[in-house]
């Protein structure tokens, strides 16, 4: 190269070992063309094969965001292949192992992050050890994201998926005159306790950490799905349908997944949001989900001989 310039290029230049490349190809003489990602636009997505978080990285992408996903087991296919296919996935996607109950585990993922999405909790009522498989990873996944997030000053607003479980499932008395709001708090079943507590500790853990925090309290999730794999909520309705639910004269608080996504993203674009936010599309009683279902797949409820 003796005579002309010496220019390369090195790409992630912010990296690890990319910093150090840059340093000695300087010392060296070299004119260094470095590419680097938006700081502005990289974001992390906690249990991001789940429902919404899915749909989440999907909207994400669409807007131009470098993701930071983490998913409990990269090499499942069932679990990150509808994800590594999104459009922006190959360029701007990367996925990573993480242990809700592993302290530091998120460390390495939120940093250099503007904002964190921290979607990742268990969906389910039946427990046969509720403290070990709800409660848990609920409150100590929870806390150890948080802990995660309170290292780092890059990260500016965190993102909590709660639920409208941890709001509605309280023995106060809902007469005309009650409002059933933002305000509420859960008294305790098993899933409903591990929300209720996991929202409770997040909201005590970013008041004294400075933390900019806000959650998503969505009632059920409905709406395309993006992975292989059922989910909590179209189980709920499938049971419906199959008469292994058999309470039909409650209701169902809907909202649809890409609406549920979208809101997590104007939370944390909008500098004015704050607090608590309840995502509810429609209030429908049992009976009357049935009937639309029957109307719109009447395959799914064959006629009895």
């Amino acid at each position: 190269m003796s005579g002309t310039e010496k220019v390369v290029c090195v790409t992630g230049a912010s990296g690890y070992i990319a910093s150090w490349l840059v340093k000695l190809l300087l010392q060296r003489g070299y004119t260094v063309k470095a590419t680097v990602r938006d700081p502005k636009k990289v974001v992390c997505v906690t249990g991001a094969s789940g429902y919404i978080a899915s749909w989440l990285v999907k909207l994400l992408l669409q807007r131009g965001y470098t993701v930071k996903a983490t998913v409990r087991d990269p090499n499942n296919p069932k679990k990150t292949d509808h994800l590594l296919a999104l459009d922006g996935a190959k360029e701007r996607l990367k996925l990573f192992k993480a242990n809700l109950l592993e302290e530091g585990s998120f460390d390495s993922v939120v940093d250099d992050c503007v904002g964190v999405f921290h979607t990742a909790s268990p969906v389910f009522l039946a427990a046969s050890d509720p403290q070990t498989e709800l409660i848990d990873p609920a409150v100590k996944g929870t806390l150890n994201v948080l802990k995660s997030c309170s290292k780092f000053s890059s990260i500016k607003r965190v993102i909590v998926t709660s639920s409208i479980a941890a709001i509605m499932c309280s023995r106060k008395p809902l007469t005309s005159d009650v409002i059933l709001d933002e305000t509420w708090f859960s008294d305790p079943l098993w899933y409903m306790l591990s929300k209720t507590l996991a929202e409770e500790a997040a909201w005590k853990f970013a008041k004294e950490n400075g933390i900019d925090m806000i959650t998503m309290n969505p009632g059920l999730v409905i709406g395309p799905l993006l992975l292989s794999t059922t989910t909590f909520s179209v189980d709920t309705i499938l049971n419906l349908i199959n008469g292994s639910y058999s309470s039909y004269d409650g209701i169902y608080r809907f909202v649809d997944t890409r609406d549920v996504a979208n809101a997590h993203i104007q939370a944390f674009e909008t500098p004015s949001a704050s607090g608590r936010y309840c995502l509810v599309g429609r209030v429908t009683p049992h009976s009357e989900t049935l009937k639309i279902l029957r109307e719109l797949f009447p395959a799914l409820f064959p006629t009895q001989e």
